[in-house]
């Protein structure tokens, strides 16, 4: 399991694990989280950071919500059943796979965001969860498996740490425009 270090943008690809129409009603703040993810998704590309989503068992629990299936290209989309993306094997082929560095948002914290943070770490990957972009329908199980993964070795983080550390510096024109649209 290799330790995070800084996040880099031409290291990282984001992955948005489950957020899903039947889910998302469910998890507490449902709403804010979505709202919070889709502002990550926009910052990831608008800084050149591959995205992709994974849907868990879509037959029953519904597509991709569709704030955020607005955002996504074709083929950025992994189905599976395994609750942990790195179990199900389903992410070789989506956007930015070949990256070491993973940035993780969805749902549900305690469950598939977990296992698949955990399935990554182990797997020598980079992993970086964003606090404020994952949800469980219970917040005890969202602080619980927080505290596991930061004790584990997956970098827990902010929206704002992973725009500043794929950002880098200030300064520059790419600092400004991100800064406008996002950081303000």
């Amino acid at each position: 399991m290799t330790a995070p270090g800084l996040m880099r943008a031409d290291a990282s690809m984001l992955l948005v694990v489950d957020l899903q129409a039947r889910l998302v009603p469910a998890i507490h703040e449902g709403a804010g989280v979505v709202d919070r993810i889709v502002w990550l998704v926009r910052l990831a590309q608008a800084l050149d950071v591959p995205v992709a989503a994974t849907e868990q068992y879509p037959q029953g629990l519904g597509p991709t919500v569709p704030a955020l299936a607005a955002h996504l290209p074709r083929g950025s989309i992994g189905e599976k059943v395994h609750f942990s993306c790195a179990a199900a094997g389903c992410l070789a082929a989506l956007p930015g796979a070949e990256r070491r560095q993973v940035v993780i948002a969805g749902i549900e914290a305690h469950v598939c965001v977990l296992q698949t943070a955990l399935g990554l770490a182990a797997a020598g990957r980079e992993v970086f969860v964003v606090a404020d972009g994952v949800g469980s329908r219970e917040p005890a199980n969202r602080a619980l498996a927080l505290e596991r993964m930061a004790r584990r070795g997956v970098g827990i983080v902010s929206r704002e740490m992973v725009g500043f550390e794929w950002l880098e510096r200030a300064g520059t024109e790419r600092f400004r425009t991100i800064s406008r649209e996002f950081l303000r």
